[in-house]
């Protein structure tokens, strides 16, 4: 452990992007039959380097069929919160949930990210055992560590109790539990993130496993089965304090983004279909004399499905004539679902 503060932590986004540039991304690779195991691939983002733009390594994954979707490192700029005791922590590992599988990798960064490798593997059966959640979806490292959001509760198909938080150890990558000691009406998860300052979490909702693992289920849409509502926590208490239902028709509320500065107490949510006329939308939430108050802020009109395709091929299309030869690895589709970044 090092006896400064990891240099790549800081006390503010806009200090953050003030800082030096990375030197090196990491996406996801996926196998969309599971014919092959999920990868990480490591790209060269350093601007002038002879390999700009180019994947440099990959790191494949030991099973088949994880379908990996988020990830996040063991440690970032949380760990300077005064609520946390891991000030001097490295940004290093990487920890990579698969949703399909509940098997979570820990893949470790140092000392050369070119050569990163597997630090090591927490199988399902962990997972389930120590906190009867499944399908681990979104990572952030923060106080007290490593906190994972999930989208099923237990038994086969995650159905079995709700879905939640639970928390690892940000340098032993032991799984210590839940993190939720009252829910309230919590019964569904989707993403969370937090204003450490202010002591509080925000949490969002989207649906229990069989509703998504092979597809939307249209009549569970249109009978508005998925979740419509945003919880709000004492952090340090891990309490929902309020849930607001935004109403049954505002279908799937998912992405959760806090203001940059944080002392400002607002955010954003994303809800992906209004049942009534397929229109999407954004809200702002924000507190107000100790409570907290939504509204819907922006709308995004419905387009015809025919027309969504052909555009979706033609950029599909533009992207591939544009890509470099060296992106494509052979077996692993090039499209990925989420990306960090590393000096």
């Amino acid at each position: 452990m090092p006896m400064r503060p990891d240099p790549t932590f800081h006390a503010s986004p806009k200090l953050a992007m003030e800082a030096a540039q990375e030197n090196f991304a990491y996406t996801l690779l996926l196998s969309p039959d599971f014919s092959k195991p999920d990868a990480l691939a490591v790209i060269d983002v350093k601007q002038g380097s002879p390999t700009f733009s180019q994947i440099v390594h990959t790191v494949r994954m030991t099973h088949k069929g994880d379908e990996f979707h988020h990830f996040g490192w063991n440690a970032c700029s949380s760990a300077l919160s005064p609520l946390t005791g891991h000030a001097f922590l490295e940004r290093r590992y990487l920890i990579i949930p698969g949703l399909r599988s509940s098997r979570i990798y820990v893949v470790d960064t140092k000392p050369d990210p070119t050569k990163a490798t597997i630090h090591k593997i927490i199988e399902p059966e962990e997972v389930f055992k120590k906190t009867g959640y499944s399908r681990p979806h979104t990572v952030h490292c923060g106080p007290e560590g490593i906190y994972v959001s999930t989208l099923g509760g237990g038994g086969k198909d995650g159905t079995v109790g709700p879905p939640g938080i639970f928390i690892m150890d940000c340098e032993t990558f032991d799984i210590l539990g839940r993190w939720e000691i009252d829910r309230g009406p919590q019964n569904l998860h989707y993403d969370f993130w937090w204003n450490l300052p202010r002591d509080y979490m925000v949490t969002s909702e989207w649906g229990l496993p069989p509703q998504f693992e092979n597809g939307i289920v249209p009549e569970d849409l249109l009978s508005n089965k998925y979740g419509h509502r945003i919880h709000f926590w004492d952090l340090r208490a891990r309490r929902n304090v309020q849930t607001i239902d935004l109403g049954a028709n505002h279908q799937m509320a998912l992405e959760v983004r806090p203001a940059h500065d944080p002392v400002r107490e607002y955010g954003f949510l994303g809800v992906v279909v209004d049942t009534t006329n397929l229109e999407g939308s954004i809200w702002t939430w924000w507190r107000e004399d100790g409570k907290f108050h939504i509204e819907k802020t922006a709308t995004i009109p419905p387009e015809p499905a025919s027309l969504v395709s052909a555009a979706l091929a033609t950029s599909i299309e533009a992207t591939r004539r544009q890509a470099p030869s060296s992106m494509p690895i052979s077996g692993w589709p090039s499209w990925s679902q989420s990306s960090t970044l590393s000096r």
